[in-house]
């Protein structure tokens, strides 16, 4: 039974600055637009980066739950952990055993499964687990359901190749990562002296507020191919933010 990062999600008070900076910065490009998740008063981008995928949200209209989200973080923010399993239905027997409830529960047309788990019953920041269904869906670079159906034809590897970890800030780091380990059914690791929960392709690791910001998707580490035309254009556009880091959609981007 094996746990994939398969997408990272930001939320963004406009979309097209973060999409422009995105593409200027890692050099990816746009795969699909979602016309379902303006129900939920949002638009959005979704970028291929290797064999996973970065999401961009924004609210296009008022009293939103990404807007409140904005509104909590105090800004453009890391928002989702989206992972993809091979059989949910061990894990929805988890969850129920755990008292974790769903935020969203659906099967989106025959191929893809998605839980999305309460973040008040977690911690840290929205965690959800997928099942990509159909031919192909167990591959690491198979089809992605919410990419849309020809997400490799915009796959740009000059300059990424993937997204290695994704760090969450939270108030109680040791509980919040122990709660997420009970979902996952991974061992933690304390080996460095970070809490880290070890996926099959990626890790999560869970660390203190130090940045005037409550809980939440704080950062990500990217595998990279070209570093210095990021850190060139990061430069151009001020998005460096350390060194060997710059800072889009609110979020550390570790490179």
């Amino acid at each position: 039974m094996w746990l994939r990062m398969r997408q990272i999600a930001g939320v963004a008070q406009k979309l097209k600055p973060v999409e422009d900076d995105l593409k200027d910065v890692l050099g990816i490009d746009v795969c699909y637009r979602d016309p379902r998740i303006d129900t939920f008063g949002l638009e959005n981008a979704l970028f291929p980066i290797g064999n996973q995928f970065l999401e961009v949200v924004a609210p296009i209209q008022d009293n939103t739950a990404g807007g409140r989200y904005l509104d909590r973080r105090g800004g453009d923010s890391g928002y989702m952990v989206i992972t993809q399993c091979d059989d949910h239905l061990p894990r929805r027997k988890r969850f129920a055993e755990l008292g974790v409830r769903l935020v969203q529960d659906d099967t989106l047309s025959n191929e893809l499964v998605y839980m999305q788990l309460h973040p008040r019953d977690t911690g840290g920041t929205f965690f959800e687990i997928d099942q990509q269904l159909g031919e192909g869906a167990l591959d690491r670079d198979g089809p992605r359901h919410p990419a849309g159906p020809d997400w490799k034809a915009s796959q740009r590897l000059d300059r990424v190749s993937g997204i290695t970890a994704a760090e969450i800030q939270c108030d109680d780091p040791e509980a919040v990562a122990t709660k997420w380990a009970e979902i996952a059914e991974v061992d933690l690791d304390f080996s460095d002296g970070v809490f880290t929960l070890p996926m099959e392709n990626a890790s999560l690791r869970f660390v203190p507020c130090t940045d005037g910001r409550p809980e939440g998707l704080g950062g990500i580490d990217l595998e990279v191919v070209d570093r210095d035309a990021i850190l060139e254009a990061a430069d151009r556009r001020g998005k460096i933010s350390a060194e060997n880091q710059v800072y889009l959609c609110g979020m550390r981007m570790n490179v």
